[in-house]
């Protein structure tokens, strides 16, 4: 029996400093590229990009879904989008390069009032606020607690309502006490690692994923056991809070346009994006055929288009978004034929 104990911890020891290795190879290959700003207590890490010259459109922030970091939004938006307005990447607290910060941030609109302060921070008073899936939750949360600091907002896939299910199972296994942080620290990159292909293939699917995106957005970062286990405690928090919040969402005051696909797989639609359209008074709903988890990548003119249009400049959205789903009904493969996707729980 004492054998058998000092094997199994031999064994656990080995997989945790292997983990910590590989850990350190992540932070090596995607070193951080922003910069880590004080927002009282804890540093928050952004992107922020000020053009030199004249510019036509207000400042925006962009929130990262679930898994995510700063580079996924960056990616998608500033070839869109440069020269033409700030701009204010943020990685969410515990996520990317950003410290986790108090127990407030394993909640949305804790997350929401540390980006309103780094907002303060950089001397951004005011902007449209764009929030991709598990963003979308905290965008809403900023519109709803920082009406003066919120122009616009855009929610792309957006997971802001309470959904029938659980979510997936290493989320719930990660928020165990104990358990989680041995799982964390121990299996998860090297599964995930095996994983973050296929992954991230389903959460664009049916549209083809960008050949560079696993280059150029790091969603190995999220394979750390820190920014692990913060994710985990965001997702497993995620369905109590809009519970509590989704009642409040017709208070919210500033102009919204919310962009969703017919095909998402990650999170409801019908559920999450058709309940904001009911709730926020004049909003403008964009139902996409054939459009999947990313509008960010796969409908950008589309987003760019709302952004326009709550900066005052005259829009036919819902034409745009008919143009936009016409192009997808012409279905380009992906990336693997022989690929079949798994969906995952929501939300991402």
């Amino acid at each position: 029996m004492l054998l058998a104990l000092l094997i199994i911890a031999a064994l656990i020891l080995a997989a945790f400093a292997h983990s910590q290795w590989q850990a350190h190879r992540i932070a090596a290959r995607f070193p951080n590229g922003g910069e880590l700003v004080d927002v009282g207590g804890f540093r928050m890490n952004c992107v922020h990009i000020r053009p030199n010259g004249a510019v036509d459109l207000p400042p925006v922030v962009f929130i990262h879904g679930a898994g995510g970091n700063l580079l996924d939004q960056l990616h998608a938006f500033l070839p869109a989008l440069d020269g033409r307005a700030e701009m204010l990447f943020v990685d969410r607290p515990g996520h990317g390069y950003s410290e986790r910060g108090g127990p407030a941030n394993a909640r949305p609109d804790g997350q929401a009032d540390a980006i309103a302060r780094l907002m303060d921070k950089r001397g951004v008073s005011r902007a449209i606020i764009i929030g991709h899936s598990f963003g979308a939750a905290i965008a809403a949360s900023l519109a709803l607690r920082h009406p003066d600091r919120t122009e616009g907002v855009v929610l792309l896939a957006p997971a802001t309502h309470p959904w029938p299910g659980g979510v997936d199972w290493h989320i719930t296994f990660a928020a165990l006490p104990f358990i989680g942080w041995l799982f964390a620290n121990t299996a998860v990159i090297p599964i995930g690692l095996r994983r973050i292909d296929r992954v991230t293939q389903t959460i664009f699917w049916p549209n083809p994923r960008p050949k560079d995106y696993v280059d150029n957005t790091a969603p190995h970062l999220v394979l750390r056991p820190a920014t692990f286990l913060n994710n985990a405690v965001d997702v497993a928090n995620l369905h109590a809070y809009v519970t509590q919040v989704a009642p409040r969402y017709a208070e919210i005051s500033a102009p919204t346009v919310i962009i969703t696909g017919d095909q998402d797989g990650i999170v409801l639609a019908d559920i999450h994006s058709r309940g904001l359209a009911s709730s926020i008074k004049g909003s403008e709903l964009l139902w996409i055929g054939n459009l999947g988890h990313k509008p960010d990548y796969v409908v950008t003119d589309l987003v760019v288009a709302a952004i326009e249009k709550l900066s005052g400049k005259p829009r036919d959205l819902q034409e745009i978004a008919r143009r936009a789903e016409a192009r997808l009904s012409v279905k380009d493969p992906i990336e693997d034929l022989s690929y079949t996707p798994v969906r995952p729980s929501e939300p991402i």
